[in-house]
């Protein structure tokens, strides 16, 4: 019985240590599993609060308003880098414009599509109109968001002055409405949407497919011929023959726009970017910076606008004008190289005019020159002048690269040069006119008339006698000159009205090559010969007086027996 006893005590006593054994280690993993429990929920709700807190953003405003042309693109590129350099994350282009150049829209849209947008997220407000190079800039932004009653589309090109058709038009259209779809595709909106702004011989349809539930915005042409019964629903939205346009409430249902903003332009601004705040789940800097245009940009838009710039051509050739009829270098001909720095150097800096063409001009100038003031009549000098004067200013109506010739490829150049010839010529007439006015009533204006060149009676040089054209045999000139107390050479009184026609005399007091002083009477002049050379102390007769130039030549002397 002991052994069995103790033999079964030995047993009874086993698992009440092996129980208390498992219940401890239970315990320990109890309380272990407390301690870590809420340990681990309050790591997993911080790692869910981390997630939800907005990240910081860097936003900034650039405006781009009025005409889309060289001037907004270089505008943009400037502003567009100083943003970037700044830290911007988010860039939004505050469009508002009815269009302009189609050639400046697609560099605008291209430098959107293929540079910004991987540096930087870009949106498009549109707080007015967004209308056809508007259009083509918005759609390359990632988002559209409009202010309530602003519009966006109709991007048909046009020509000024002219009318396309056919093939003509299609060869405008063929290559804007790809522009269109790439930047849909890329930025998810509708395509055809974005091709009907461009061509309006497309019907859009709204349909909704029976599979996905889905709404979708199709052409005519793509509508499902093999399964009809695969649309539930098909709605017209852009009809043939109309160019779509679309207000900010039809943009938003059809998902050209991500939202539309409401209130007073500051208002609808603030709204704008608490949307992008909450979608994105992020904060931007308050106040959001915006970039303007400066001076200087908008001084170079207005002074390349074809209308100044032919009051500039106008200006320049004015001053040539007055500058070669009167005496000496003077404010007209000061005014003349102002106009013509202003109208090269603002066409140079938005892409207009190459260093080249700025240089045949000056050579052009300089030969003009030559035949002027060095060379005897007009000839080839002149006339070569002329032409590379009048070349260079076509070649500036044309956008080309230095490694180009100056001929206009697309429509679209062509109509921009029509433009700049059409303005040219009204210069040209303005120039005619004025120069008419001024040749005719200018002697007789008290203080202007000090500036020309006068004949024997008071007439004017800028006229003949007959009040015809410039020079001629019987033209005088009235000149500033020294009248001599005693020897040649030795007088210093000014004679203010000192006369001089063609067929007076006189004696050369320096030597003529051809330009060099000469006395008449008792006036010493500056002369020109028609190119031989005159020795200093030769007898010399006045030929002809060209506006402040007195041209002379040598009168023969009798050879001695």
């Amino acid at each position: 019985m002991s052994d069995v006893r103790g033999h079964l005590g030995v047993r009874g006593r086993g698992p009440s240590k092996l129980a208390v054994l498992v219940a401890a280690v239970l315990a320990v993993t109890t309380v272990l599993s407390g301690l870590q429990g809420p340990a681990r929920v309050g790591a997993e709700e911080a790692a869910g609060e981390g997630e939800a807190a907005p990240k910081p953003a860097v936003a900034v405003i650039i405006t781009c308003r009025d005409m889309v042309d060289e001037g907004m693109h270089a505008s943009i590129k400037r502003r567009t880098a100083e943003a970037l350099a700044a830290g911007a994350t988010y860039i939004i282009y505050e469009i508002e414009t009815f269009g302009g150049r189609v050639d400046s829209g697609i560099s605008i849209h291209d430098y959107f599509l293929t540079e910004v947008r991987y540096q930087a997220h870009t949106v498009a407000y549109l707080p007015g109109e967004a209308i056809s190079a508007g259009a083509l800039i918005s759609v390359a932004c990632q988002d559209i968001v409009m202010r309530k009653g602003s519009k966006i589309g109709d991007c048909a090109p046009i020509l000024m002055g002219g009318k396309l058709e056919g093939v003509e038009r299609e060869k405008m259209e063929s290559p804007l409405r790809e522009y269109f779809e790439d930047a849909a595709q890329t930025n998810g909106y509708p395509a055809a949407l974005c091709e009907a702004m461009v061509t309006a011989d497309k019907e859009v349809w709204r349909v909704k497919h029976v599979q996905t539930g889905e709404y979708e915005y199709l052409l005519t042409e793509d509508l499902p011929k093999q399964d009809p019964n695969a649309i539930a629903e098909k709605e017209l939205i852009v009809k043939k023959g109309e160019l779509a346009t679309f207000h900010a409430t039809d943009a938003l249902e059809y998902g050209l726009a991500r939202v539309v903003a409401e209130g007073p332009p500051e208002q609808a601004r603030q709204e704008m970017l608490s949307f992008l705040e909450e979608r994105d789940n992020v904060v931007f800097n308050r106040p959001v910076a915006s970039l303007h245009t400066n001076w200087s940009e908008e001084m170079v838009r207005w002074l390349t606008n074809p209308a100044v710039a032919a009051v500039l051509l106008s200006l320049a050739l004015l001053g040539v004008y007055v500058e070669l009829n009167t005496p000496g270098l003077g404010l007209a001909g000061g005014v003349a190289l102002a106009a013509l720095a202003i109208l090269f150097g603002s066409k140079f800096l938005i892409g207009m005019a190459n260093w080249w063409e700025i240089a045949v001009f000056v050579i052009g100038i300089a030969l003009l020159m030559v035949e002027i003031f060095v060379i005897p009549g007009f000839g080839v000098a002149g006339i070569s002048g002329i032409l590379l004067m009048v070349f260079s200013l076509g070649a500036m109506m044309v956008q080309n690269a230095p490694d180009q010739l100056p001929i206009p490829v697309s429509p679209t150049d062509w109509g921009l040069f029509e433009q700049h010839v059409i303005w040219s010529s009204v210069a040209f007439f303005c120039f005619l006119v004025i120069a008419y006015f001024l040749g005719r009533f200018l002697p007789q204006i008290p203080v202007a008339n000090r500036l020309i060149l006068a004949g024997p009676g008071g007439q004017a040089g800028l006229a003949n006698s007959q009040g015809g054209g410039l020079g001629g045999t019987n033209v005088a000139a009235t000149v500033s000159g020294t009248a001599e107390a005693g020897p040649a050479g030795s007088g210093t009184t000014i004679e203010p009205s000192a006369a001089v026609e063609v067929g007076q005399c006189g004696i050369s007091l320096s030597p003529l090559r051809p330009g060099g002083n000469a006395r008449f009477a008792a006036t010493r002049l500056t002369v020109v010969s028609r190119g031989e050379l005159i020795e200093s102390g030769r007898k010399i007769r006045i030929v002809a007086i060209e506006g402040n130039r007195i041209v002379v030549q040598e009168v023969p002397q009798p050879e001695d027996d």
